[in-house]
């Protein structure tokens, strides 16, 4: 059985009461902490004024800590901040006519272990659910849950429930997807994808969460910043990175159908129901974006060294 998180304010776990069991979770013993920086650069051209949203800010929580950041745009617009429903960082600007650069830089300090592993952690009834995570086991624009069911009970149905089968999901979309720029479109959904077998990280993301939530597993996606720690030479062109989170024995772990494997550094940016929620640009008319450029590494560069 596992324990009813009910009542724990956001999902976090409150000092256990007897006769509860507690899930084990495997942590990398280097556990020093990772100092990042990452950032992007995003060039574009427009025929007329254009209001935008940007969400590149790394999110503020226990697990990693922003020390210095740097906005420029070349021109100077005005902008202000705001958190959205899920509480994601962003920032609201207007892109002027003509040529618009934005450079955003930032440092980081992230755990240096290892994505978190905890294979015992278990699946929660529907009924024991959070409230806050009962929108993460339903349909959304790309993660069409409803339609993919039969495909994921005949997948999944039979393996055990929790870790095992969050896990499963995830080896499947690894093992039967083929990653590759191009091969997908604002438009793919998680059922695309399914049928077509390929697309970038986010459609990997995409289908894994709709599978975990036809099983009733509350899954959201999440992006970020992943520098390439442990990952051997040669190196792709770094970019925005799509992972996701499952609600598992009482709290989010993260999961990576496009890498599958445990990584260091990750910089969580935002998470939502899906890549509508959390797009690292939205443009409230057209903008052509002329080029992208995304970075993330370790560094020995502090505050004062950053402000020089």
């Amino acid at each position: 059985m596992c324990p009813s998180p009910l009542g724990w304010p956001n999902g976090e776990r409150r000092n256990a009461t007897p006769g509860r069991t507690l899930r084990t979770v495997i942590v990398e013993q280097q556990t020093d902490v990772l100092r990042i920086r990452a950032g992007a650069r995003f060039d574009f051209t427009t025929t007329q004024p254009v209001a935008s949203v940007f969400v590149i800010r790394p999110e503020g929580d226990l697990a990693q800590a922003t020390l210095a950041e740097r906005w420029s745009t070349n021109p100077d617009v005005a902008y202000r901040d705001y958190t959205d429903v899920y509480g994601n960082i962003c920032r609201r600007t207007t892109l002027p006519a003509g040529n618009f650069t934005l450079d955003y830089d930032v440092i980081v300090e992230v755990s240096g272990a290892l994505d978190s592993f905890a294979p015992d952690a278990c699946e929660h009834p529907a009924a024991e659910i959070p409230d806050d995570a009962l929108m993460f086991t339903l349909p959304s624009r790309y993660c069409l849950s409803d339609v993919l069911y039969p495909q994921a009970l005949e997948l999944f149905g039979a393996v055990e429930p929790g870790w095992a089968r969050v896990q499963a999901i995830v080896d499947w979309v690894h093992e039967h997807i083929t990653f590759g720029y191009g091969s997908s479109s604002p438009e793919t959904t998680a059922v695309d994808v399914y049928a077509n077998r390929r697309g970038v990280c986010r459609d990997f993301a995409h289908l894994a969460v709709t599978f975990c939530r036809a099983m009733n597993v509350p899954a959201r996606y999440a992006f970020g910043y992943l520098p390439d720690i442990d990952v051997p030479p040669p190196y792709a062109a770094m970019d925005f990175c799509a992972w996701f989170e499952a609600y598992l024995g009482g709290r989010w772990w993260i999961f990576d159908p496009r890498n599958n494997q445990r990584r260091r550094g990750r910089v969580t940016i935002a998470r939502g129901r899906d890549a509508l929620d959390v797009a690292m640009v939205t443009t409230f008319g057209a903008a052509r974006l002329n080029e992208m450029t995304v970075r993330a590494d370790p560094t020995d560069d502090d505050a004062q060294t950053f402000n020089r």
